[in-house]
């Protein structure tokens, strides 16, 4: 899979020059979608199907800080992928220098019920399945 890039725009740092920490999870959210996409099984699909992916958790470590242009590579794997939820981590990188660990757990609900990925897009878990064991 290829990272995704996010360059950071002005309105993202703050007073300091700084990329503020809350958009980081926002840049989560660009590359987990972009991370689907890829996969040929998007957000789009599985909405228009009734199924919705909420954010259960999260968590975050900043390790560098980001500045107004910087490129940022966003790098997204599966870290656990269970019946019923699925960890992403991510790796953001400016060049070599990793400006920021995360992670985030989700669900799968349709009717704000909680249903088995495996069962319900076959076609997706497998997918996913294919892309953490060929890591």
């Amino acid at each position: 899979m290829k990272p995704y890039i996010h360059v950071v725009r002005y309105y993202e740092c703050d007073k300091m020059g700084i990329t503020h920490h809350s958009n980081y999870i926002r840049f989560m959210e660009e590359a987990r979608i972009d991370w689907m996409d890829q996969l040929g099984y998007g957000f789009e699909r599985m909405e228009a199907e009734g199924v919705v992916s909420p954010v259960m958790g999260l968590s975050c470590q900043y390790k560098h800080t980001t500045t107004f242009k910087d490129e940022i590579s966003i790098e997204v794997t599966v870290k656990e992928m269970s019946a019923l939820k699925i960890s992403f981590s991510y790796t953001m990188k400016v060049g070599d220098t990793v400006a920021c660990i995360a992670s985030s757990t989700h669900c799968f609900l349709e009717n704000n019920r909680p249903i088995a990925i495996e069962k319900r897009f076959p076609e997706l878990y497998q997918a996913i399945l294919h892309q953490s064991i060929s890591k």
